[in-house]
């Protein structure tokens, strides 16, 4: 092997424009079908190999980064990171989702339901904000699972963060289309094709995927530019979002909140499911981290007070919409701007179309930044081909991982439906919004080689008692939602695993600059947030969620167990990233070995 130097000045020779085998498929154990079938021969102790797996911090902040060639560059500050919030979250959700379960699923309670879903979402956001500090990466939560929970785990929370992302572009870009009929005062799917194709696949959008390609192509071209046109976008949309609530407010009638809870408790929480779409994409900010100046001071700063505003205009713009009209005329498709026609300020709805346009354009243009830098670190690990974690020299940005992600939303927008994607996408968001906080006591009570084995059982036990007390507490509101008995049972059990984990062990972990408070009861609390909200959501969510997960094993078995393992032991590589021989057991003791 060459010299450092002499393999740095090789890197500048290979062109950003290149797609041979070598790109795609690296690794050994595909370089011919010999190679390929000695390798599912070992499949077997290569997943246990896998499974065992933690990374550590300085492969994931230092080393894999240079499997994109080129750096990122760092032009982000906090005012940009505060706005891409706004441009992130406000603008998908709100103005989609509000009206359908509104009608649908909770009544006025909405406002509730929002609240319910912004308490789990901040949980998630102190959450997020340490991690983020902790290890800024490209790599978002997937570097943070890789780091405390190893490698598997950390594989099936990427392909659920990919199809995340797939699945919420395609619905916001469906959404796009419905108010630009508004706005052009048609008719509902006038500018859709239909087809005779299966119910909920049978509209077809070409808009949509135009918007897509659009948005992806400002992404490539710079992230400072996008994020400029993102201010700009934002400042308009939050123009038209407190005219929606003054005015709203204006007609607002008391008796259209009666009955307030028409459809119960379980509707109410089954709404706040569903509207947990609208708090994702949040985590677009952490994605940014590589490009962010000064990570440790910008990265809360956008985070906390992005999230904090909007929990509070989600809250009111509810309020809004549910005095404004009664929740059986509200319109499920397009809610605000109906709802305004209704009290005769039919020129507003125009105006609320126009804001939620421009507010869905800086969601998808937001997360068209934070999708491929996800894709980005992923490829980097070789979970996907690597090609994908190649950075331009001159953009700074990951192109053939942004048209990867956009090629994805855009075919499934052409033919998807929201209904059909609404309750997977609810899942999908619980499920990972349950893995960070698991991750985070993880890492604040077991440290390798320092945390003794008593302790490391005692932890493992009261994370166990959490996380099945959580998951019993979900069951039952799934199958009784009038009953009470089971909670005097789950709840306590929930509470004595929370307050052992406090009591009974000591912090192995303390945050360098920012931290979670109150821990272990935030992280505890956040993971039985998530698992309730997942008890509301019907069997059809969980169905579709399944099939994806099965398609994400198999593909994991046939090609990403086996590019991760070559990479890992992979002879010439640094020091740091190698495999380290140890008997040190991780908190689920089994053998730590570290990437």
């Amino acid at each position: 092997m060459g010299s450092v130097s002499e393999s740095r000045d090789e890197v500048p020779q290979k062109t950003y424009w290149r797609w041979s085998k070598q790109d795609f498929f690296p690794e050994k154990s595909f370089q011919n079908w010999g190679t390929y079938r000695d390798a599912l021969s070992q499949t077997g102790l290569r997943f246990k190999d896998r499974l065992l797996t933690r990374s550590d911090e300085t492969s994931e902040v230092s080393e894999l980064q240079k499997q994109s060639e080129n750096k990122m560059k760092r032009c982000l500050n906090w005012w940009d990171l505060t706005w891409v919030g706004f441009g992130a979250v406000i603008g998908a959700g709100i103005f989609v989702l509000t009206g359908k379960e509104a009608h649908f699923d909770a009544g006025p309670a909405i406002i509730v339901s929002y609240l319910a879903s912004g308490f789990s979402t901040m949980l998630g956001v102190f959450i997020y904000t340490e991690f983020a500090v902790e290890i800024p990466v490209a790599g978002g939560s997937f570097a943070y699972l890789r780091v405390e929970l190893g490698d598997f785990v950390a594989f099936i929370a990427a392909a659920n963060i990919l199809l995340d992302y797939m699945l919420g572009n395609a619905a916001v870009a469906r959404s796009w289309t419905s108010y630009l009929t508004t706005l052009l005062n048609r008719p509902s799917n006038s500018l859709v094709i239909h087809t005779n194709l299966k119910q909920g696949y049978n509209l077809l959008d070409p808009i949509a995927v135009v918007v897509l390609a659009i948005a992806s192509a400002i992404a490539i071209a710079s992230t400072k530019k996008t994020s400029l046109l993102n201010w700009i976008a934002s400042a308009v949309n939050m123009v038209v979002i407190f005219f929606v609530i003054i005015a709203g407010l204006t007609h607002a009638k008391t008796s259209n909140l009666t009955p307030f809870m028409p459809f119960g408790v379980k509707g109410l929480f089954q709404a706040a499911a569903i509207v947990g779409f609208a708090y994702g994409g949040f985590d677009a900010i952490t994605t940014l981290a590589e490009e962010t100046k000064k990570p440790s001071r910008d990265i809360p700063i956008g985070l906390l007070g992005s999230m904090s505003v909007i929990t509070v205009i989600y809250c009111l713009m509810a309020l809004s919409l549910s005095m404004m009209q009664k929740y059986t005329d509200i319109d499920p498709n397009a809610a605000y701007s109906v709802a305004f026609e209704s009290v005769g300020m039919n020129w507003a709805k125009y105006l609320v179309a126009f804001g939620a346009l421009k507010g869905m354009t800086t969601v998808l243009l937001v997360a068209a930044l934070a999708q491929a830098r996800y894709a980005t670190h992923i490829a980097r690990a070789h979970m996907i081909p690597p090609w994908f974690a190649l950075v331009h020299p001159k953009t700074g940005t990951p192109i053939y991982a942004t048209i990867m992600m956009t090629t994805g939303s855009a075919v499934i927008a052409f033919f998807s439906s929201l209904d059909v994607l609404g309750g997977l996408l609810a899942v999908s968001g619980c499920f990972l919004s349950t893995l960070l906080p698991v991750a985070l006591l993880v890492r604040r009570y077991y440290v390798t080689g320092i945390t003794p084995r008593a302790n490391v059982s005692k932890f493992v036990a009261l994370l166990l008692l959490i996380l099945l007390s959580s998951a019993a507490t979900s069951a039952y509101w799934a199958l009784t939602s009038t009953g009470w008995i089971g909670y005097t049972i789950t709840l306590p059990l929930w509470f004595l695993g929370t307050l052992g984990m406090s009591v009974l062990l000591p912090l192995q972990r303390t945050p360098k600059v920012w931290g979670v408070p109150l821990v272990p009861w935030f992280p505890s609390l956040a993971i039985l947030t998530n698992l309730f909200l997942m008890g509301s959501l019907d069997a059809s969510a969980f169905i579709r969620f399944s099939i994806c997960t099965i398609v994400i094993v198999v593909y994991y078995f046939f090609f990403g167990l086996h590019a991760t393992y070559d990479m890992a032991h992979e002879p010439n590589k640094p020091e740091s990233m190698k495999i380290a021989d140890t008997d040190s057991e991780t908190p689920f003791q089994v053998q730590n070995l570290e990437i």
